[in-house]
C-alpha cells in the first residue's frame, strides 16, 4: 500500500455522469480519496451517505471528495441519485485505480476468501503527495474522522 509522502498515482476514470476525470484535475486542491467495496451495500451506503452529510464542510475548505469503487458508471448513477450524493463517484472495473493504490486485498467472507477492495482513505494534499492513509476505515464515521483529523 501507498505510504505518507509518496507521490499520489495519477489515474483518470470515468464519474457518474461519463466524463472523464483525473487526479492531476485537481492539482492544488486536498483531495479526499475514499476505495470502496459496493455500491448500494449496508456499509458502503452508511460512509457515501456520511461524506455527504459533511460535503459543505469539505466544499468550504476547498476539499474534493472523490468515491471509487469497481462498479458501472450505471450503478454510480443510481447511487449518487438514490442517495443524493454531491461528490463524485469514479468507477474503476478494470482496477487502474484500485491496483495502484494497493486496495485490492484478499478478503475473508462467510468463511471464503476472495480478492476484493479493501475500504481504505488517502488524503492527498495540494501538491499531489499523500499526506494520510487510513486503512480498514469505518463507514459510519470516516468523513468525520477525516474533519477532524484535518482539525477544521
Amino acid at each position: 500500500m501507498l505510504q505518507i509522502g509518496m507521490k499520489a498515482p495519477d489515474f483518470t476514470l470515468n464519474d457518474q455522469h461519463g466524463n472523464a476525470v483525473s487526479l492531476s484535475d485537481f492539482a492544488g486542491k486536498k483531495v479526499v480519496l475514499y476505495f470502496y467495496p459496493k455500491d448500494n451495500t449496508p456499509g458502503c451506503t452508511r460512509q457515501a451517505c456520511a461524506f455527504a452529510e459533511n460535503y459543505e464542510a469539505f466544499k468550504a475548505q476547498d476539499i474534493v471528495v472523490i468515491g471509487i469503487s469497481k462498479d458501472s458508471v450505471a450503478s454510480h448513477v443510481k447511487f449518487a441519485q438514490k442517495f443524493h450524493l454531491p461528490f463524485i463517484l469514479l468507477s474503476d472495473p478494470e482496477l487502474k485505480a484500485i491496483e495502484p493504490y494497493g486496495v485490492w486485498q484478499e478478503k475473508k467472507m462467510c468463511g471464503k476468501t476472495c480478492m476484493g477492495v479493501v475500504r481504505t482513505t488517502f488524503i492527498i494534499d495540494e501538491n499531489g503527495m499523500i499526506a494520510h492513509v487510513m486503512p480498514k476505515v469505518k463507514p459510519d464515521t470516516n468523513a468525520a474522522d477525516i474533519l477532524a483529523l484535518l482539525g477544521k
